[in-house]
C-alpha cells in the first residue's frame, strides 16, 4: 500500500467529529491528522498539519465553512476540500464549489461513498451528491435564461421587482418612458413571459436579480 491519505475533520459538533474519526480508522488507506471545530481553527490547523483532504462542515460559528474553504484554498491550493453538510441549498452549493471545494456531500452519505470521495479528492476529482448536482443544473439553466439580458435590462428588471412603475423607472434611470417600455418589451420576450407580473415572479423565484 502507498502512503496514507491524510485527512482533517472540521465540524462544530463533537459527535460528528467522533463518528467521522471512527469511520476513518477502519479504512487502512485513510489517516486522521487533526480536527477543528470552526472555520477559523481550520485555517490555522490546515497550515500546520497540511492534510491532503479536509472534510468541511459549512454551518459553523466564528467562521463558516465557505469562508474557510476560500481562505484555505488561497493559502494552500494543493489541499483538497470536501464540503460535508446537512444543507443542500443552491447558494451554499455554488458558494462552496466556487470557493474551491472539490466535493459536496450530504451527511447521510454512506461510509463507502465517503471513502471513495476522499480518494477521488486526493486525485483532484470531483464528487457531488445528487442534491449538489441538481443545484448546478439549476444554476446553469438560470445562467442561460439571464445570459441574454443586457446590463440595462437587468437594472430595469430589478426596479420592476422593487415595484416601480414605468414612469418611476424612467425617472430613476434618467431615460425616456419609451426607452423603459422598449427594455421591458425585450425582457418579456427574453424571459418568455407575457406580462410584467410574470417577469417579476420569475425574477424572484429564480433570483435573476
Amino acid at each position: 500500500m502507498g502512503e496514507k491519505i491524510r485527512v482533517m475533520i472540521v465540524d462544530d459538533h463533537a459527535v460528528v467529529r467522533s463518528g467521522l474519526s471512527a469511520f476513518l480508522s477502519v479504512n487502512r488507506d485513510l489517516e486522521l491528522v487533526g480536527e477543528a471545530e470552526n472555520g477559523e481553527q481550520a485555517v490555522v490547523r490546515a497550515g500546520l498539519l497540511r492534510p491532503d483532504v479536509i472534510l468541511m462542515d459549512l454551518m459553523m460559528p466564528v467562521m463558516d465553512g465557505v469562508a474557510a474553504i476560500r481562505t484555505i484554498k488561497a493559502q494552500h491550493p494543493h489541499i483538497q476540500i470536501i464540503a460535508l453538510t446537512s444543507f443542500p441549498e443552491d447558494e451554499l452549493v455554488q458558494s462552496a464549489l466556487k470557493g474551491g471545494a472539490v466535493g459536496y456531500l450530504m451527511k447521510n452519505v454512506t461510509a463507502r461513498e465517503l471513502a471513495a470521495a476522499i480518494r477521488a479528492a486526493k486525485d483532484g476529482r470531483i464528487t457531488l451528491s445528487p442534491e449538489a448536482a441538481q443545484s448546478l443544473v439549476r444554476a446553469n439553466q438560470q445562467a442561460q435564461e439571464t445570459g441574454t439580458l443586457t446590463e440595462r435590462e437587468r437594472e430595469v428588471l430589478k426596479l420592476m421587482v422593487e415595484g416601480l412603475n414605468n414612469a418611476e423607472i424612467a425617472e430613476r434611470l434618467v431615460v425616456s418612458l419609451s426607452t423603459v417600455k422598449y427594455h421591458i418589451s425585450n425582457i418579456l420576450m427574453k424571459l418568455g413571459v407575457d406580462n410584467r407580473v410574470a417577469a417579476v415572479s420569475m425574477a424572484i423565484q429564480k433570483r435573476l436579480v
